[in-house]
């Protein structure tokens, strides 16, 4: 009973993030066309460095809605752990496209320090208003969703430095305004790329950890062995692995050798409880073995 309200909230978690998700895209793609026409029209490196990060925002967004809904799909004969790992995949693609879009800005700013270029500062500031406020919505859509997926965090750490970016493109703006000074712009716009850059590497770091099955962050594995040893009844324990299938999905597989006074039953359900309500790992592998004796027994607990 307890595995399936844990399916349906995630359902329900689903289905929100996916609404929130859709709203924030229609926002971001209207006005990524509107920056890019500004940024052409305007001459401004800045806004079209913003609008390369809001291509990144939109094709971040369509690519999260993508792997809710191939997360929800079931396992089947072919995918036996289903399909969240889409999840994983997608974010760290997106990673991957914002440090490509952050090398281009950089060339392209160099090229203009060479040769400096007549910016329309008026223009350039409506624009960066406009997405200032776009990105502030979008902001308190995704807020809600972004602990729980992947995706959602990484298409809200993208929006975040957006607002980073229209806040700069806004002051750059105003000093070329009082100043005349076009080389703001090019600054501006490598700022943008160096602010998003440390995030992007954060976001990539932590979906290769869970590509490479590597243990959660928060998890520390000698105490889950600690805990796990403390246990009345249990005499050893080895082979464990803890690792996730999307962030919020923990999974763990051990062997235990129990003592022979012990419950196997009980001592398996305890190591179980103990897994869910200290570490949140619900899908457990417990396999026993009492000790002295030849044979094993192997029991899969979901708490």
């Amino acid at each position: 009973m307890a595995h399936d309200h844990a399916a349906g909230s995630h359902d329900h978690t689903a289905g929100a993030n996916t609404k929130m998700l859709s709203i924030a895209l229609a926002l971001t793609s209207v006005y990524l066309v509107a920056e890019v026409a500004g940024g052409i029209i305007f001459n401004s490196l800045a806004l079209l460095s913003d609008a390369a990060h809001m291509l990144t925002d939109v094709a971040a967004l369509v690519i999260a809605i993508m792997a809710i809904k191939l997360g929800q799909k079931s396992a089947d004969e072919k995918r036996t752990f289903g399909y969240r790992r889409m999840e994983i995949l997608a974010a760290a693609f997106n990673a991957a496209l914002l440090f490509v879009i952050a090398i281009y800005v950089f060339v392209e700013a160099v090229k203009r320090f060479s040769e400096p270029q007549e910016v329309q500062s008026w223009g350039m500031l409506i624009v960066a208003v406009i997405g200032l406020l776009v990105n502030l919505i979008s902001m308190r859509l995704l807020t809600a969703g972004k602990n729980l997926s992947f995706n959602v965090k990484g298409a809200y750490l993208e929006v975040w430095a957006d607002m980073i970016g229209s806040v700069g493109v806004i002051a750059g703006a105003l000093v070329i305004r009082f100043t005349g000074w076009t080389w703001v712009d090019p600054i501006v716009a490598v700022a943008i790329g160096l602010w998003v850059l440390p995030r992007t590497w954060i976001l990539l770091r932590d979906t290769a950890n869970v590509l490479l099955e590597g243990v959660p962050s928060g998890i520390k594995l000698a105490e889950v062995r600690a805990a796990i040893q403390s246990v009345p009844g249990v005499e050893d324990l080895h082979d464990l692995h803890v690792w996730s299938m999307s962030n919020d999905d923990v999974n763990a597989t051990l062997h235990i050798t129990i003592a022979p006074s012990a419950d196997a039953s009980a001592v398996r359900q305890a190591v179980a409880g103990l897994l869910a309500e200290r570490y949140d790992i619900d899908h457990a592998t417990i396999q026993t073995e009492v000790v002295g004796e030849a044979g094993e027994e192997g029991s899969h607990m979901h708490a």
